[in-house]
């Protein structure tokens, strides 16, 4: 029975650190294409070509359509060919950071990874999530390698609003849980087959876990205050690299599954990742029977940095039993990572556990 570890190549972190991606950039080739939204690159796309000029390299810059989609991927794709780029620089949030892997994979390139906010654990996985141009989830691409270097400047985090950096909490959140749920049951790593996870990658999960219950409410505050702090420095960490090798090579199970389904309700799409993820892991815990102290540790994190733990603060402030059959519906699809549980999964336990979830987070919240 065979385990595997999956990292990126490199993970470059500090205030600062984007001046240095020439020196990273310089081995993998002579021209990059640059992509990212335009938020993204108004705030660091100077900085950045800057480095590479210092180091003698060309790029070409395109603007992020703003979906993770196959068509975005082969516009850039075909971008990126006709100015001959040897390597793809992604900059910004989750989804130009799955399209940029994406199209370097397409064109069997280098690719560097360069987060604009802490959102997610995106930037250091072999996988992107595509999503139709309407913004529904479609499906997992499985990349045959991670990315050859992140590189996060805390600084440049540290001036986005606090909310992304809650989102990527959110995320991270699930890390622990559904790699301890896919340890539980010896199920296949969603992304390499490989089972059961090892030591590492449950180690990784649980610093993980620990790391957002110490520094996450202080990390909150210091963003909130632009300010780059060791809690912020820990937690942006703990929402990058220890939640992307803790998901990837510890197993995904309900709380992403869960998130998959809630994209099929057009009233949740104003909703970052990571909060969807944030209630998907309660429904999780709710659905695996898992201790009530559990559940309410959980919920007093969520509530303490201002995670959804309701419906209503999804943005469902009065769902339907046929919106949640259909969210119950999609999480449980055939391929979904929820089938790592060690129990058999049906949509009717799903749709259960998310009204219940729901009723415990809004009692949690009356007597806070």
């Amino acid at each position: 029975m065979s385990r595997m570890l999956l990292a990126p190549n490199r993970y470059v972190q500090g205030a600062g650190a984007i001046s240095e991606i020439g020196e990273h950039v310089i081995s993998m080739g002579s021209k990059a294409l640059i992509t990212g939204g335009k938020t993204a690159l108004e705030t660091c796309g100077e900085q950045l070509k800057e480095s590479l000029t210092e180091k003698g390299l060309a790029f070409y810059q395109e603007t992020f359509a703003g979906e993770c989609s196959n068509k975005e991927i082969q516009r850039l794709v075909s971008i990126a060919t006709t100015n001959e780029c040897k390597v793809v620089i992604a900059v910004g949030g989750g989804k130009v950071i799955d399209t940029g892997k994406a199209v370097a994979h397409e064109m069997s390139v280098p690719v560097v990874v360069v987060p604009t906010i802490a959102a997610t654990d995106a930037p250091c996985s072999a996988l992107s999530v595509i999503y139709t141009d309407d913004g529904v989830f479609e499906r997992y691409l499985v990349l045959p390698k991670n990315p050859d270097c992140v590189l996060v400047d805390t600084l440049i985090v540290a001036q986005a609003p606090e909310s992304f950096l809650v989102s990527g909490m959110g995320d991270a959140l699930a890390t622990y849980w559904e790699a301890d749920t896919c340890a539980k049951s010896c199920a296949p790593n969603a992304l390499t087959g490989a089972t059961p996870p090892t030591l590492s990658a449950q180690a990784l999960a649980r610093l993980c876990y620990d790391t957002l219950l110490e520094h996450g409410h202080a990390a909150k505050l210091a963003v909130k205050r632009n300010v780059v702090t060791s809690s912020v420095e820990a937690v942006v960490e703990a929402n990058t690299l220890l939640s992307g090798i803790g998901f990837e090579s510890g197993g995904l199970a309900g709380a992403h599954s869960i998130h998959n389904g809630f994209t099929v309700l057009e009233a949740s799409h104003g909703k970052l990742h990571g909060e969807k993820v944030a209630f998907g892991t309660l429904t999780q815990l709710v659905l695996e029977g898992r201790p009530q102290e559990q559940i309410n540790e959980v919920m007093s994190f969520c509530v303490s940095i201002g995670l959804p733990v309701s419906l209503k603060e999804l943005g469902l402030s009065n769902p339907s039993k046929a919106d949640i059959k259909a969210v119950a519906e999609a999480t449980t699809a055939e391929g979904e990572t929820i089938h790592s549980t060690w129990f058999p999964v049906t949509a009717a336990a799903v749709e259960a556990a998310i009204w219940t979830a729901d009723a415990l987070g809004e009692d949690f919240l009356n007597k806070s």
